[in-house]
């Protein structure tokens, strides 16, 4: 029974540091996806312009958000393959419920009148040009409404379709494999994610056309298969760490109830 009790307790606090850490990386990811950055600029290269699709070009540009996306992954995998669809989908559902209220929050703020001394103070760049700083605050943070519901569904939808098929691959491999569940379930869903949020948030509600809409979420696909490949021994690596902390004969069991979920 004390063992139990043990075991119980340990993997409550578990439970509650991964799913902490998920929903850091989650709403972060969100809060900075407004931004779209160009890789080429960082490796101070020209744009790579490859032949697309009609006689477009295709270069290396995707959403800031998505840099940290790869931890949650990570994260999804390792609280499915410890607590099954229930524990996922319980986080998947809070963590979509806070960055709805984080939105929520942001846009009040954007609302406030700003303080003249505030605006005065910042009312030059740092080359001494004029500078708006309530525009860029209230630009930079509020975005749009598109972005919101986009963000949120394909959030969800690419959680639901990661859990089911990490289940499935889990219930073919049982404690083998891990690599294929892992990466085999990001290539799934990852699809679903990268084009939904993108197709919602730019093309439906917003002035995005088809064409661009597909570059991107074809370029921050291939950027997100890619690093979970790369983080395969990182999820080797975490499962190491919980088989130390929880006993290797409690993690197995642990894993085993999480099967039967």
């Amino acid at each position: 029974m004390t063992s139990e009790k043990t075991l119980q307790s340990k993997a409550s606090r578990l439970y509650l540091f991964l799913a902490a850490v998920f929903l850091t990386n989650a709403i972060i990811a969100e809060v900075i996806g407004v931004k779209m950055f160009s890789v080429e600029k960082i490796l101070g290269i020209d744009p790579l312009n490859l032949p697309f699709l009609f006689g477009s070009t295709l270069s290396l540009n995707m959403s800031v958000g998505i840099l940290i996306w790869p931890a949650v992954f990570i994260l999804s995998d390792i609280i499915n393959e410890y607590f099954g669809k229930p524990g996922l989908r319980r986080i998947s559902f809070l963590a979509a419920g806070m960055i709805g209220y984080g939105f929520l929050i942001i846009l009040g703020a954007t609302q406030l009148p700003a303080a003249d001394f505030w605006l005065e103070l910042n009312s030059t760049d740092a080359a001494g040009g004029p500078f708006n700083i309530e525009y860029a605050y209230d630009t930079i943070f509020r975005q749009g409404m598109g972005i919101i519901i986009g963000s949120i569904t394909a959030f969800l939808v690419g959680q639901l379709v990661d859990m089911h098929t990490f289940h499935f691959l889990r219930k073919l491999t049982n404690h083998k494999m891990l690599w294929l569940r892992a990466t085999g379930s990001t290539i799934v869903s990852q699809f679903i994610d990268s084009f939904l949020i993108l197709f919602i948030a730019f093309y439906w509600l917003g002035n995005w056309s088809l064409l661009q809409v597909v570059s991107v979420g074809l370029i921050q696909y291939i950027y997100k298969v890619g690093f979970a490949v790369v983080l395969t021994p990182v999820i080797y690596g975490v499962h190491y760490l919980i088989d130390r902390y929880l006993g290797k004969d409690e993690s197995l069991h642990l894993m085993d109830q999480a099967l039967e979920k």
